[in-house]
């Protein structure tokens, strides 16, 4: 006799603040208000359950006749004209893929198969939530999308810089996209998270807890496309030669090492240069400086994915690379530019469903729905099923089909024969050897609509992320969630999700909702699953503990002034381009100063337009008549102020004291502020600088 299964934790957790009742079997059930009105399609049919797409038993594959989950994202795909519906304001670069080792032992993958191959590569990045127009540095998720022309087709790795989501099921992607865009009565906040919308569904969605932790930590402000980390978020399988499936994780690791930007520094950058993001790849990839990534795979098999202390198939779940180490296996290098912005990347299709044979899917609820969602986005996107006929898309590998005509066919089949089977002998052939081949997993269980049990907790790993961040980047996620919360005019709001802080770090809660002004601590939110409290802390999973202890591809402000030491300048200038980074000046006027043996030193930027939130260290190389002038300059003291405040290195000549000293800087206020008098000053400036930021001194200027 088949069980019944039981209702899902989630669906419990997800109405924890609304009327329920608790049926014969224990269940939780809401109690429709007589003045509610139910769900329906957009034909008007009655919705049962909004949460759960249709599938397979609890953790098999999503049912395609699932019509509700069908219509509601055919119309969230189509909901925008002319740009993405998400990730919309996007960035992209041509480059390569070169594999380090064959792995034909786990997956027949054609990419995986010759030492030392090179595939062709682009690569989108974006953010999430704002449009086209809006700004780079936004607190949001960053895509990290790579399309791989393989021999064998096109890969779409469609990933982010955070390897967990908010959501469990893809039916909850259109109402997680929702609440985070503009507010539809008004149209604002813009690439902006912090508003009542997003906080209400969030607040409301317990299994959203650990990707938040994430999105209000630094990795959601990264300081270049170059210095983050990418994912694949959900697990997929490789598959060899002999149809055996083992598990893989995706991730790429940056050769620069991660680095973050402080919130009030992005705030700034924003109003300075809203592409700085773009600004930055390109000039990087244009003087040479080829960004580049490191493949590393998780690779786990089912008595693994049995044993692990949570469920594989669960997008808000990470394994720790602590417990199952990444092994590198190829490299991704980024070395050209589109030659048109539109025609590659924004006319560029990704789709989590392109694999070459060999690499293949799990049953992930978020990953089935994005195979299913993808191509209708492209075609309403792109405005036709032959997206593909654009050389951004098109496999760069022989193709034969018999796909034909359509809105601006650019191809179609020559001679008389269109189908398969024919007897003419014409035209392609399935070929059962080298075509793609599905895992053949064993599936069973009834056709429900269900969570899986083992997808029901939701706090242990926002506790385990928490605990992992070193303390100044606790403290950035406690101030993150202060001003995100402090936007949120409903009260019940914001003491909803103090209530879930308390079921992640009670230290957290209590910092944030003090800072809210909440005088009593509600209690805990119910938790379907009691949270952990014995993860150990992963080090992967922090910022500053993975910097790179180089400050190659970094870039140092250097503000000059009439009268300045050439020498010094040029011995400054060679200390930072012999460690790899870029130097660039910035004068009273953009033309530059004269130096004081008389030589004109050219200045990249004005003053007013160059602040030092554009560049991760600053030197001052002033001269005594050049402090006159610059203490009176209010962007002068900013300058100085800023750099300070968001914990950089500075190195300054005796000139600079008295502006130091007017942008209210002890020149000897600690081991971040460096004398500059040498070559060997110099040297030691840029050494110093490996450390990126100062953060001990944040306590300090109290950001």
């Amino acid at each position: 006799m088949t069980k019944t299964p039981r209702l899902s934790t989630r669906n419990i957790a997800t109405v924890h603040d609304q009327k329920l009742e608790r049926g014969e079997g224990g269940e939780l059930h809401q109690i429709a208000e007589a003045d509610t009105p139910i769900l329906t399609t957009a034909q008007g049919a009655p919705v049962s359950d909004d949460q759960n797409s249709l599938k397979i038993g609890a953790r098999g594959p999503t049912v395609l006749e699932d019509f509700h989950f069908r219509e509601k994202i055919f119309h969230f795909d189509h909901e925008r004209i002319p740009e993405r519906v998400v990730h919309a304001r996007g960035y992209g670069a041509h480059g390569f893929f070169e594999t380090y080792d064959s792995l034909a032992a786990y997956t027949r993958a054609d990419i995986f198969q010759r030492a030392g191959e090179r595939t062709p590569a682009f690569v989108r990045f974006s953010t999430v939530a704002g449009s086209k127009g809006s700004f780079d540095l936004a607190r949001d998720v960053r895509g990290f999308a790579v399309k791989l022309y393989t021999q064998e087709g096109n890969w779409d790795l469609v990933g982010n810089n955070i390897p967990v989501f908010f959501i469990q099921d893809a039916i909850k992607f259109p109402d997680i996209i929702h609440s985070v865009k503009p507010e539809p009565d008004r149209a604002f906040p813009q690439a902006q998270s912090a508003h009542d919308n997003f906080w209400d569904f969030i607040s409301l969605t317990p299994e959203s807890m650990h990707m938040i932790m994430w999105v209000m930590s630094d990795r959601a402000i990264p300081r270049s496309f170059r210095f983050m980390e990418g994912f694949g978020v959900h697990t997929f399988r490789f598959v060899n030669a002999k149809d055996e499936s083992t598990f893989v994780k995706f991730h790429w690791k940056p050769k620069l090492g991660l680095q973050s930007v402080a919130w009030n520094e992005a705030v700034k950058i924003n109003g300075a240069d809203p592409d700085f993001h773009r600004r930055d790849l390109w000039q990087a990839i244009q003087s040479g400086n080829f960004p580049e990534w490191e493949m590393r795979v998780q690779l786990f098999d089912q008595d693994f994915a049995d044993s692990f202390d949570f469920d594989v198939l669960d997008p808000t779940k990470l394994i720790p690379e602590e417990i199952l180490e990444p092994i590198p296996v190829g490299r991704l290098v980024l070395d050209r530019m589109p030659d048109n912005f539109f025609a590659e990347t924004e006319q560029v299709a990704f789709m989590t469903q392109n694999v070459p044979p060999g690499i293949d899917f799990s049953n992930d609820p978020l990953l089935q729905g994005r195979n299913f969602s993808y191509l209708d986005t492209q075609l309403k996107r792109l405005g036709s099923t032959n997206f593909t006929h654009l050389p951004i898309n098109a496999p760069k590998c022989p193709f034969h089909h018999f796909q034909q005509d359509g809105h601006m066919a650019m191809r179609n089949p020559v001679g008389r024969v269109n189908y398969q089977p024919n007897s003419f002998g014409e035209g392609p052939r399935e070929s059962p050897q080298q075509g793609f081949r599905s895992f053949a997993d064993a599936e069973e269980g009834q056709k429900v609509r269900l969570r899986a049990e083992s997808f029901a907790d939701h706090y242990s790993q926002a506790r385990q992320f928490f605990q992992s961040q070193t303390a100044p980047e606790q403290r950035h996620i406690a101030m993150a969630l202060t001003f995100e919360l402090s936007k949120v005019e409903t009260p019940v709001i914001r003491e909803r999700m103090v209530s879930h802080l308390l079921n992640i770090d009670e230290g957290l809660a209590v910092t944030v909702a003090d800072k809210l002004g909440i005088k009593k601590l509600p209690a805990p939110a119910d938790a379907a699953v009691t949270p952990r409290d014995d993860l150990q802390p992963s080090p992967a999973l922090s910022i500053i503990e993975n910097g790179p202890n180089s400050f190659a591809g970094r870039k140092v402000g250097v503000l000059v002034s009439p009268g300045t030491d050439i020498s010094l300048l040029k011995k400054l200038q060679t200390a930072i381009e012999k460690e790899g980074a870029v130097m660039e000046v910035i004068a009273p006027k953009v033309g530059g100063v004269e130096a004081a043996d008389g030589t004109w030193i050219e200045a990249r930027h004005m003053i007013d337009g160059g602040p030092s939130v554009l560049f991760d260290a600053v030197a001052l190389l002033i001269s005594d008549q050049g402090a006159e002038r610059l203490i009176g300059e209010a962007a002068a003291r900013d300058f100085v102020a800023d750099a300070f405040a968001h914990c950089k290195f500075i190195a300054f000549t005796p000139g600079a004291v008295p502006l130091l000293q007017k942008a209210g800087v002890d020149h000897e206020a600690d081991e971040g502020l460096i004398p500059l008098v040498d070559a060997k000053a110099a040297k030691a400036f840029v050494e110093t600088c490996r450390r990126l930021r100062l953060w001990g001194r944040e306590t300090a200027v109290k950001l």
